[in-house]
């Protein structure tokens, strides 16, 4: 969470009414604060370091230049202090100073779960599944692959085989399947008992990642953060960690062209060391990609998974994101929103977005290409006819030329204040 008083100057002022001065301000320097309660504006008042600001919850609009609150009257008579959603005690970090000083919310590490805990270790590690198919595929159509250790084969075999194709995602029994083994579920697979369980290693998308990873410890250990000679370095290996894929929303991706030409160019060599060790680097990123997916399905009621595709002449990635509004209590829910994204070299980048709420379905498309948005609407009236004969009614069926902007969601509490 973060709190963004609205002046430095505002921050003196109460600081000196205060008996205390700006000077405790500084950048990584961790002040206490408690909430106060509200105003009758609705904004929550926080004592931080001895002065006493307003702050906006998500959602409202913060003011600004208003006037400082008074810390020795922080309710307006009549009004009692509310319950705030921050803990009674907690601590915040000066992240930034200038005309809006930043501050970090710090909630007690008790409070920090498993998931969260995992979550953050993770991130750091993700990275997409193109430069993984890309290297894949290289290897597979050079000769170094012949020089590959033997145990290694039938893994990679496994994880070519773990691949849909187009045919298999294009009914609704196929995509269930498809999304089932992606590896966002190969825990609740195995938990189904061992008839299901025993098809988990050899179809799952995150079984054969573990797999090969786990083969790949022994034969090419990764070097993160490394390029190998001629080879760019690896996605999420950066300063700027990339946040959770529900924070961004669905994004069209395409092949990694560029590093396939050059894991090319690298594969006609005899030596195959390097090419391993920049498949070991990018099946870890593919599998900490599945693990963030999973941990954030377990903090919203959304999940959002990457399905790789065998395509015509290369592979692509299928991302889908499925949203839905909980039900009462023991019924299920009523309103869905799928989101999809992908990337084809014949299409180019296309979105969808298919909202279901009991019977009444919306469904947008956009496309980059303008000529890709005149095929996809010369499919409406089949698919009009397709969605009648389901017994769903079509409230809206459109197609725009160009992306829309991202919507991705934010997952943390996010407090504006006002000094």
């Amino acid at each position: 969470m973060i709190i963004q008083p609205t002046s430095l100057a505002a921050l003196t002022w109460l600081g000196a009414a205060s008996g205390t001065t700006a000077e405790s301000w500084r950048i990584g320097v961790v002040l206490s604060a408690r909430p106060l309660g509200t105003t009758d504006q609705g904004k929550i008042l926080l004592q931080v370091g001895g002065m006493t600001v307003e702050a906006d919850m998500p959602g409202q609009s913060g003011g600004g230049g208003g006037a400082p609150a008074d810390p020795r009257t922080p309710f307006l008579p009549g009004h009692a202090p509310t319950p705030s959603p921050l803990p009674a005690q907690f601590q915040v970090r000066v992240l930034s100073l200038g005309s809006q000083p930043t501050l970090e919310v710090m909630l007690p590490q008790a409070t920090e779960s498993t998931a969260q805990v995992a979550l953050r270790e993770r991130l750091p590690q993700q990275g997409g599944f193109a430069p993984l198919l890309a290297t894949v595929q290289a290897l597979a159509q050079r000769p170094v692959m012949r020089q590959i250790p033997a145990p290694l084969r039938p893994a990679l075999a496994q994880l070519e085989q773990a691949m849909r194709t187009p045919a298999d995602i294009t009914t609704g029994a196929g995509l269930r399947e498809a999304i089932v083994r992606s590896g966002l579920f190969m825990e609740s697979s195995l938990a189904q008992g061992p008839l299901l369980a025993s098809s988990v290693g050899e179809e799952d998308w995150k079984a054969v990642l573990l797999k090969l990873s786990s083969l790949l410890d022994s034969y090419a250990p990764p070097r993160s953060g490394v390029a190998q000679p001629g080879l760019p370095a690896m996605p999420g290996r950066g300063l700027d960690t990339p946040p959770p894929l529900l924070q961004r929303g669905v994004q069209p991706q395409a092949r990694a062209a560029d590093l396939a030409n050059q894991l090319a160019r690298l594969g006609a060599e005899e030596d195959p060391a390097p090419v391993l060790s920049q498949l070991h680097t990018a099946v870890r990123a593919a599998l900490a990609r599945v693990e963030v997916a999973q941990l954030e399905a377990t903090t919203v009621p959304a999940w959002m998974t990457e399905i790789p595709i065998k395509g015509r002449d290369g592979k692509d990635v299928l991302q889908l994101q499925l949203d839905y509004v909980p039900g009462p209590q023991g019924e299920p829910p009523r309103q869905w929103t799928l989101g999809f994204a992908i990337d084809l070299p014949t299409l180019g980048p296309v979105q969808g977005e298919l909202h279901l709420h009991d019977l009444r379905l919306s469904v947008r498309l956009w496309a980059e290409r303008a000529s890709t948005t005149d095929r996809l609407e010369q499919q409406f009236t089949a698919l009009r006819q397709r969605l009648a004969a389901c017994g769903l009614l079509l409230d809206q069926l459109s197609c725009q030329t160009g992306l829309p902007r991202g919507t991705g969601r934010r997952t943390a509490n996010l407090l504006k204040a006002q000094a």
